[in-house]
């Protein structure tokens, strides 16, 4: 018999703590509702065993963020095999979701008022939400991606991209620390003695991208206190003439950060422009936790869910 201290043998029992009152309690998490659109990650460049990799690391940093997330992957560029079609991909989860509109309701089934309630906003919601794996804006990446969309045929909705955003500026300054080129925290007293002191934040998409580069570009010059500069890798010569302007304004130790997460860069493309400019580069942010949490921060304000605001994020 047990006791309310513990087992009647005298052992320990393990008791379920409190839950913390006030504003620090920790938030219950969030949870995708049923019958919610499934997500797809819009994959752009060539198709391949590691930017489905990197995909794939991303979702599952999006479901540990919103549990019962369903998440798929469309490649731009696939071939409906291996690496499957974005277009494919959507119009696949459009058949899914007629099939089981379909079947959900047999005819002389009770009526039930919840699961009425459900199908209806699922009726009511679009099929899938697609996210694109692009840190800014590349005008050419998503006009193929809303085609791709418009010719699936699943009146699937789009999301914005994922930047610029201040958690985009912490992955660019973690992956400048991984390489040895900027110090991990600014405010710890060590330096590094290969940190540069003047930063090419380097975008693809043309001069919008540019534009919102230059904004990811503030927020990490004032993490790392040294100038930043933002330049295309598809505009011929601008990292250069970054480079250029950085060691006239008196940067010495020049770094290429790439404000990519990966696949949208052609294969090579980096390490031309990092011997260009005649300075060592970062690796792009790949599958940094935030990618995966804007992912799904832009998935819930899509579908208009609360969700906690990830960490760095500015409060609405």
């Amino acid at each position: 018999m047990s006791t309310p201290t513990g087992p009647a043998n005298g052992l320990p029992v393990r008791m379920p703590r409190p839950r913390q009152p006030g504003r620090h309690r920790r938030p219950e998490p969030v949870v995708a509702p049923e019958g919610a659109p499934t997500l797809v990650l819009a994959v752009p460049g060539v198709p391949s065993g590691s930017s489905r990799s990197l995909a794939e690391e991303t979702l599952s940093i999006a479901r540990s963020e919103l549990p019962g997330l369903d998440a798929r992957i469309g490649h731009v560029d696939g071939d409906d095999e291996e690496f499957p079609a974005l277009r494919t991909v959507l119009a696949r989860i459009a058949s899914e979701r007629s099939v089981r509109s379909a079947s959900a309701t047999p005819e002389d089934a009770q009526p039930d008022p919840e699961a009425e309630e459900v199908r209806r906003r699922t009726a009511e919601s679009p099929a899938a939400v697609v996210v694109p794996l692009l840190a800014g804006p590349d005008s050419a990446q998503l006009r193929r991606i809303r085609q791709a969309v418009l010719n699936s045929g699943s009146g699937a909705e789009l999301t914005d991209v994922l930047g610029p955003h201040p958690l985009l500026a912490e992955g660019v300054h973690v992956r400048l620390s991984e390489a040895g080129l900027a110090r991990a925290d600014r405010a710890r007293l060590f330096t590094v003695a290969t940190a540069a002191d003047g930063i090419i934040l380097a975008t693809m998409g043309g001069e919008e991208a540019v534009q919102a580069a230059g904004i990811t570009g503030m927020l990490l010059a004032a993490r790392l206190a040294v100038p930043v500069l933002a330049a295309g890798l598809d505009e011929e010569g601008a990292v250069v003439r970054a480079a250029e302007q950085l060691r006239e304004a008196g940067s010495r130790q020049l770094a290429l950060a790439p404000g990519l997460i990966g696949p949208e860069a052609p294969e090579g493309l980096l390490e031309s422009a990092s011997k260009e400019a005649d300075c060592p580069a970062a690796e792009p942010l790949g599958s940094y936790t935030a990618v995966g949490k804007l992912v799904a921060s832009a998935y819930a304000a899509k579908i208009g869910i609360a969700q906690r605001a990830p960490q760095g994020a500015p409060a609405h």
